[in-house]
C-alpha cells in the first residue's frame, strides 16, 4: 500500500511539471558607483604616466578613449583640454629621483641625437621605473592649481603600462575526427605552442580637483596573446584590452546593472 502511494504521488507530480510553462523573466539589478560624484560637475582627463612600448602613444589615446566613453556613459561634463605629459611635470619636481634604465645605459649617443621629449619616449619605462613618478600624485597643490584653472572638477590620472607579452605552452584545441562510417566526432587535442601580444597595466587615480586629494585608486590588469604567426598590430591590440576593462572604469563613476533572468513557474 505504501509502495502504491509513492508510486501515485511520483505520477502527480510528474503530471503536474507536464502541465507547468516555464517563463524567463528578465531582471535587472541596479548597482551603485564605487565612487561618489554627487559633489562634481565636471571631469578633466588629465593625462597619465605612461611605460612600456612607444609603438601606441597610450597616453594620448586613452584620455581620447576615456573621454568619449564619459560623454556617453556619465552625467558629468567632460573637459577638452590638452593632455598632460605627466612624466615631464613628475621630473620637475624638487625631490624626484631618476629610475635607473639599463636599457639605456651606454647609448648616451642616440639620446645626444634626441631632444627631452623624445628620449623620454624612448626610454620605455618598466612598471618598477613608474613607481617612481607616482610621487607626483601624492601633491596636493600641484592637483589643487591644475583644479582651480577648471572650475575645481574630478580629476582622473594614473599610469598606464602597455608593452608586448609572449608566452609558450599547452593549448588545447577542439579538432574533428572521423570513423570509418564517416561519423563526425570532436575531440581535445593538446599542442604546445608559442603566443605573442600584449599586457595592458593600468591604475586609475581619481582625485578632487578642489583639494588636491586623492579620492579612489582602481588597478586593472588585462593581458591577450595570439599566434606567435599572427601580426597583429599593437594598437589593435591596446583597444581590445581597454574594452575589457571600460566597464569596471565607468562603473566607478556612474550606476550600472547586472542584467539576467529568472524562472519561474506557471
Amino acid at each position: 500500500m505504501t509502495a502504491f502511494r509513492a508510486i501515485a504521488s511520483v505520477t502527480l507530480l510528474l503530471t503536474s511539471f507536464a502541465c507547468t510553462t516555464l517563463y524567463e523573466i528578465p531582471v535587472e539589478t541596479p548597482l551603485e558607483p564605487k565612487l561618489d560624484t554627487t559633489g562634481f560637475q565636471r571631469i578633466l582627463i588629465a593625462g597619465f604616466v605612461v611605460g612600456g612600448t612607444d609603438d601606441v602613444d597610450t597616453n594620448l589615446e586613452t584620455a581620447r578613449l576615456l573621454r568619449s566613453q564619459l560623454r556617453t556613459n556619465s552625467d558629468l561634463e567632460v573637459i577638452d583640454s590638452e593632455v598632460i605629459a605627466l612624466i615631464t611635470a613628475a621630473k620637475e619636481q624638487a625631490d624626484f629621483v631618476q629610475p635607473v634604465n639599463p636599457t639605456l645605459e651606454g647609448n648616451n649617443s642616440v639620446n645626444q641625437q634626441l631632444g627631452e621629449s623624445d628620449t623620454e619616449s624612448a626610454e620605455q619605462l618598466s612598471e618598477e621605473d613608474l613607481e617612481a613618478y607616482e610621487q607626483i600624485f601624492s601633491d596636493a597643490s600641484y592637483w589643487r592649481q591644475l583644479g582651480e584653472e577648471y572650475q575645481n572638477p574630478l580629476i582622473v590620472t594614473g599610469t598606464i603600462h602597455f608593452a608586448p607579452y609572449e608566452r609558450a605552452g599547452m593549448v588545447s584545441r577542439e579538432r574533428e575526427v572521423y570513423d570509418s562510417l564517416g561519423r563526425r566526432r570532436v575531440v581535445p587535442n593538446r599542442t604546445y605552442q608559442e603566443r605573442r601580444g600584449y599586457v595592458l597595466s593600468p591604475k586609475f587615480i581619481f582625485i578632487d580637483g578642489g583639494t588636491g586629494a586623492t579620492l579612489y585608486t582602481e588597478r586593472h590588469r588585462e593581458e591577450i596573446l595570439y599566434d606567435a604567426r599572427q601580426n597583429t598590430p599593437a594598437l589593435s591590440s591596446y583597444f581590445e584590452l581597454m574594452d575589457r576593462l571600460l566597464p569596471s572604469f565607468l562603473g566607478t563613476l556612474s550606476n550600472e546593472s547586472i542584467r539576467g533572468t529568472r524562472i519561474l513557474l506557471r
